[in-house]
């Protein structure tokens, strides 16, 4: 796990100050690599890359980056190649000159060219050299549990692993209104661009090749489900589980010690018992908690899983003068106002982990892949009810019976203000238009948006353009287009945060739910398998159940680390708050109504996201565009 950033100059003339330029983008990551920094460049200095080194697999120099085949090719990699092991033995271990995951795609490179990446296990992002053919190769994996952004200015292609290595080179740091119109309505964007104008990601599972002059772009894989009817649940299980274990073995591979973050939810619990099982030395678990008003500890939870294990948890007591301290570093580690006020937590309980381990296992993922979300049932209910009075439960999209479905609707009891509102703006119109109501927050800021400057009807478009990919999902039609649609776009969204808040300690996240070959299976199995009477994450639960405490399998409370924010608001933080609410106010922001944003603060409903959205998006403009000069200045100092 590291940082990687670089320059290519597309015309092939030379780049002027190179070497300075390489030297600011490394300092700008320099927090993802304490372990080591390397800048490589073109003889022609035409091409360069900057490295910075979390050493976990190979800790010698050896492995040290930017990395040469001893060809001519040279590669900056951020990742985890996961079979790494079994790729040396089939390219021949003798040609190798470390036990480094890095080196390994070299060789992939040059035996099979860019179709390396099918064969590479893992998490990653790379830019690779090719001295022959005087071109360079970029990669993002399957997921986007690594990041890439990258933009090109005035003929030369910047990339790095963070959009804030490549602010010095911008003209202006101006805010992409698409993309802003998105974050307002989702808080988070979904394609390729960023909230930065001319700063763009690399999508996951895509490629980008660069001969001359010429950015190609190409995705190399995608999730289909082509649904599995021959088989009965019990093969499914037993699949699954052979599956896991083989994805957790290769996700504790390394040179360092392994910990957990533990939740007290299915996901992250199972991570670490199945690690402990695999692996005794990976006791230690992680985990936040809010101890200043009732209802958002869930630490008792945690500490049933990790005692389960016969390991040791370590807890952070995360407070509301945490809060004002650690904020602006979260949202600057962030890059964007991303994914929820769930970042800020993550970002403490990160810093507690790296203080005992370099790399840490999550269970990111699964939600996603199996259904975990309390939406699902929410919108699968109002579908029944309909098909229940129109009499179509035959047309073959229903997995779920509405007498089938009564049994599971507990689990709602905390989400009833959900449904009201749910409900309130109609119902049974078509699936996505249904879930769309679902997914979207801005109908919390209908005053404090200049909503008519935005181009919301984009907004929607994109997203019924993934929501209704029948290339993707064809006929388990309701349940699996709703967990493809957070699956190709939420999904992105916490890993970012995920990759942000870790690698802003120097700690290695690994997310062993999302193996693609895990993934794969997953999109076969039938939804009345994984979301059986409406049950978020039966399968999981049903495999697992004797692996699991069971309090924690049969648990109807996950909040999804709650933070006391309306409380906080309300008391301790509300001056923080006012402070850069007015200071918004003496700025001219873009779409932003400061006097609603004013005279409605504090009147949110509870778990309401609009302040923190607001106050996110406002952090996010002090810290990047207010201080646009500076990050400029940072090459005039460096020449």
């Amino acid at each position: 796990m590291c940082g990687i950033a670089g320059i290519f100059q597309l015309a092939g003339f030379s780049i002027p100050a190179i070497s300075s330029s390489l030297e600011v983008m490394g300092q700008l990551i320099s927090h993802r690599g304490p372990d080591g920094d390397g800048v490589w460049k073109h003889s022609n200095s035409h091409v360069g890359f900057a490295h910075r080194r979390l050493s976990v697999v190979d800790l010698s120099v050896e492995a040290s980056q930017p990395m040469t085949d001893r060809s001519g090719n040279w590669i900056a990699f951020n990742g985890e190649i996961y079979n790494f092991v079994e790729l040396r033995k089939e390219l021949g271990v003798e040609n190798f000159s470390s036990h480094s995951d890095t080196e390994v795609i070299l060789f992939a490179y040059r035996k099979w060219g860019k179709n390396c990446v099918n064969h590479l296990r893992g998490m990653f992002a790379f830019a690779l050299w090719d001295e022959k053919e005087q071109s360079l190769f970029c990669a993002r994996d399957r997921f986007g549990i690594k990041p890439f952004y990258y933009s090109v200015i005035d003929g030369i292609f910047y990339f790095a692993s963070e959009a804030k290595a490549l602010l010095p080179f911008m003209p202006a740091i101006e805010t992409n209104k698409n993309a802003l119109a998105e974050y307002l309505t989702f808080q988070f964007n979904s394609g390729e661009h960023t909230m930065f104008d001319g700063i763009r990601q690399l999508q996951p599972a895509n490629m980008l090749c660069i001969q001359g002059s010429e950015v190609n772009i190409k995705r190399y894989w995608d999730v289909k489900y082509e649904i599995d009817y021959d088989h009965t649940a019990n093969y499914f299980g037993e699949k699954l589980r052979e599956l896991l274990d083989d994805s957790i073995k290769v996700h504790l591979r390394g040179d360092v010690p392994v910990g957990s973050y533990v939740s007290g939810g299915i996901d992250s619990s199972l991570m670490h018992l199945l690690a402990q099982k695999q692996d005794p030395a990976s006791l230690l678990g992680f985990h936040g908690r809010f101890l200043e008003y009732p209802g958002y500890d869930e630490s008792g939870y945690a500490e049933k899983a990790v005692a389960h294990g016969n390991g040791t948890l370590h807890i952070a007591d995360i407070t509301a003068n945490d809060f004002s301290d650690h904020l602006q570093k979260v949202v600057y580690h962030l890059d964007f106002p991303v994914a929820g006020p769930g970042s800020f937590p993550q970002y403490m309980v990160s810093k507690l982990a790296a203080s005992h381990v370099k790399v840490v296992l999550g269970g990111q993922g699964g939600d996603e892949i199996f259904g975990g979300y309390a939406r699902y049932v929410i919108a699968y209910f109002e579908q029944c009810i309909k098909a229940a009075i129109e009499g179509t439960y035959k047309d073959g999209n229903y997995v779920v019976t509405m007498e089938s479905i009564i049994q599971n609707l507990g689990l709602l009891r905390e989400y009833k203000p959900l449904i009201k509102k749910f409900w309130s703006q109609g119902l049974f119109e078509t699936l996505d238009r249904r879930y769309f109501q679902l997914v979207n927050r801005s109908s919390d800021m209908e005053e404090e948006i200049n909503w008519s400057a935005l181009d919301m009807h984009q907004v929607f478009d994109n997203y019924s353009t993934i929501f209704n990919n029948a290339a993707n999902v064809k006929k388990e039609a309701y349940f699996d287009k709703m967990t493809h649609f957070d699956f190709k776009t939420l999904l992105p969204a916490l890993l970012h945060v995920e990759d942000r808040m870790s690698m802003a300690h120097g700690l290695e996240s690994r997310v062993p739910l999302l193996d693609h070959s895990l993934v794969e299976f997953a999109a076969t199995i039938p939804a009345d398998v994984k979301f059986k009477g409406g049950d978020t994450k039966h399968l999981l639960k049903t495999v697992f159940s004797s692996v699991l405490p069971g309090e924690i399998v049969n648990r109807r409370d996950k909040m999804g680390f709650p933070v006391p924010l309306k409380e906080w608001f309300a008391n301790e933080m509300r001056e923080f708050v006012m402070d850069h609410f007015q200071d918004m106010s003496t700025k001219h922001r873009a779409h932003i109504n400061v006097d609603a944003v004013l005279r409605n603060f504090g009147k949110e409903a509870q778990f309401s996201r609009k302040t923190w959205g607001l106050l996110s998006l406002e952090l996010w403009h002090q810290q990047f565009h207010d201080q646009a000069a500076g990050y400029r200045n940072l090459l005039r100092k460096a020449a």
